[in-house]
């Protein structure tokens, strides 16, 4: 996702720009005076009047109200020097010209103070709709975001940007713990630590221009979301001043509610995919366990009547192999159901191309995710589970579909198919899903393995 555009914080004219429209009312005001010389032997120094207004519209857009006042009064002894009898002086003789003076000083001062507010507003809207832009940007990119490290990323680089200052982003744990910062490896004195700790343990801004603690080169401020503190944010800036002023508190505000919103989306949304790995948990280990009077009874019973024939003949061979052969699949059983276990590690599965992230159901290829049916996942996952083994058809089919489909075969085969069509660089020629003639099926533990169909 690209980056928003820099925009400013406040909008608000520099010194500069009002210079400029001062200076700018000034020359219209020249200007005017010097046509009105021109125009006056014709058209009479009533008309005049109405000359005088644009350099007011357009210092007090420009440059402001003082400024536009000040023109007011310029424009007012400028008529009233050339254009009202006695010329060249500022005194008024005949009280019609008293009145046009006063009128034109009146409609000045109107006009000064209408343009302003204009001007005001004009900015005032300009820099909300910037604020809410800013705000609305960090919302955009914190979407993606599904841990809190991501958030946290994206956090510091759009406060770094915006405040151009230094930015750091600590969890709430026991000491704090810095998921980023902007620039990397910050230096934080003791006294910050200090002060971090306390912006979370009293959920207040602490730090650089605060009397909460001693002085300190960082500001914190926490993040707090649904009533609870997630995490602390510091500022600092190299020149040292405060990075944060009484006109941006708002707005960082806002953006820390972004933040602590992602951080809350991100909790829940690892909390829900922790409750649907746990149910697919125990829906396994309930298939195995509902196989165990089925196929663990009669192994059992198999052992015991080998080791009775050992017993009466020591040297049965068959007696013992069938008595191995049993154990083995004991085994599996056991080894099955202790992969299934809470603890379980949630790192997703490499397998050539593909990664398999159970805890999350999702599968990619090359880079790329790979929709599948919950069906072909879960033979992929149960094949993804004891990669380079193979499983058999009846394995498979109690694991996925149940004890009573395990004859289905059927069923497999479609799922296998579909597979390969979605994971296989060649389906007809399959590197990834393995088929054991009788046997079942395995996936490879690398690509470079054939088999056939």
């Amino acid at each position: 996702m690209t980056d928003l555009p820099h925009a400013p914080l406040l909008v608000t004219p520099s010194t500069g720009s009002r210079a400029i429209g001062l200076a700018l009312g000034l020359l219209l005001t020249l200007v005017a005076t010097l046509a009105g010389l021109l125009l006056a032997p014709e058209w009479g120094s009533a008309a005049i009047v109405l000359l005088y207004l644009p350099p007011v519209l357009v210092t007090a857009r420009y440059a402001g109200l003082t400024p536009a006042l000040g023109v007011s009064v310029l424009a007012t002894l400028a008529f009233n020097f050339f254009f009202t009898h006695p010329y060249r002086t500022l005194r008024i003789t005949s009280p019609a010209d008293l009145l046009t003076v006063a009128a034109l000083f009146l409609v000045a001062v109107v006009t000064s103070q209408l343009a302003s507010a204009m001007r005001t507003q004009a900015q005032l809207a300009a820099a909300s709709a910037a604020r809410n832009a800013t705000i609305a940007g960090l919302a955009r990119r914190l979407i993606p975001c599904t841990d809190r490290e991501s958030v946290a990323q994206v956090v510091v680089e759009d406060l770094a940007r915006l405040f151009d200052c230094h930015v750091v982003f600590a969890a709430n744990e026991d000491p704090p713990a810095l998921l980023a910062a902007q620039p990397p490896a910050p230096a934080l004195a003791p006294n910050d630590r200090a002060a971090l700790a306390a912006a979370i343990e009293r959920s207040q801004v602490t730090g650089r221009g605060m009397a909460h603690v001693s002085p300190t080169d960082w500001q914190f401020h926490p993040v707090i979301g649904q009533g609870k503190v997630h995490a602390a944010v510091g500022l600092a800036r190299p020149d040292g001043r405060s990075p944060v002023t009484e006109a941006t508190r708002e707005l960082l505000g806002n953006l820390l509610d972004q933040a602590a919103l992602a951080l809350e989306r991100a909790r829940l949304e690892a909390e829900a995919a922790a409750g649907i790995a746990a149910k697919e948990r125990d829906r396994m280990r309930a298939v195995l366990l509902a196989s165990i009077g089925e196929d663990v009874k009669p192994r059992l019973h198999a052992i015991q009547t080998g080791a009775k024939s050992l017993r009466r003949n020591p040297g049965d061979t068959a007696a013992a192999g069938a008595v191995a052969a049993e154990a083995a699949m004991l085994q599996r059983y056991v080894d099955n159901l202790v992969d299934l276990s809470p603890g379980e590690d949630q790192e997703p599965i490499i397998c050539g191309p593909l990664m398999i992230d159970l805890f999350r159901h999702r599968v990619t290829r090359a880079g790329e995710e790979v929709h599948l049916t919950p069906k072909e996942f879960a033979v992929l996952a149960e094949l993804a589970r004891h990669a380079g083994r193979v499983l058999t058809h009846r394995h498979l089919l109690r694991a996925v579909w149940g004890p009573a489909h395990e004859d289905h075969v059927d069923y497999l085969r479609v799922a296998i198919r579909a597979l390969r069509q979605k994971l296989e660089d060649d389906p007809a020629a399959p590197a990834l899903i393995l088929n054991e003639p009788a046997l079942g099926y395995r996936l490879a533990a690398s690509a470079s393995a054939k088999s056939d169909v």
